[in-house]
């Protein structure tokens, strides 16, 4: 059985890492932000209870599974199922950096323009990490990760694998669409 959840603040690499990890092991992958925020709208939380129930029926509907986002409040929801956890902290200058380099998002954004207009707002809250203690929060994710007993690493920079994939998504950014 292979259970794993993967947080960090925004830009710690989480997706990149859960894709390799996903791809390696044939994991199905629950990308929390997917769950928390309203559908086609910036910044809007969905209500608790359909959060809750979403990530409910993704655990019972598979026996091994990868769940990756900021979000601690429901990280500790699956800690106790996990057989491994990754705590990425590599540091605000690598998370702002990789921010503005991501490529457009269209799960999350209408347009590469909208994705755009949010940038300035997203660097302060992801500088904010280090200072606040909220769910979402290095203070948060500190103590997740402390907590917990199993199998547990902490990348604190950019992994050889990370910037591999990293490299491989902007190549194909760049690509021309067909």
């Amino acid at each position: 059985m292979i259970r794993v959840a993967i947080f960090g603040n925004s830009g710690s690499g989480k997706s990149t890492l859960a894709k390799r990890l996903a791809d390696r092991h044939k994991l199905p992958v629950l990308e929390l932000d997917t769950i928390v925020w309203e559908p086609g709208k910036i910044a809007v939380v969905r209500p608790r209870e359909a959060v809750l129930a979403d990530l409910e029926a993704f655990l019972a509907s598979n026996a091994n599974w990868l769940v990756e986002g900021c979000y601690a409040e429901l990280i500790g929801l699956v800690l106790d199922l996990c057989t491994e956890i990754y705590f990425l902290n590599p540091g605000a200058a690598v998370c702002c950096e990789n921010n503005k380099r991501r490529p457009w998002e269209p799960h999350k954004y209408s347009s590469p323009e909208a994705q755009e207009s949010m940038l300035e707002a997203l660097l302060a809250w992801v500088e904010a990490y280090y200072t606040r203690d909220d769910p979402w929060s290095l203070a948060a994710h500190r103590r997740l990760y402390d907590s917990y007993c199993g199998k547990k690493t902490e990348i604190t920079s950019e992994t050889r694998d990370i910037q591999d994939i990293r490299a491989e998504q902007s190549a194909a950014a760049d690509r021309p669409r067909e």
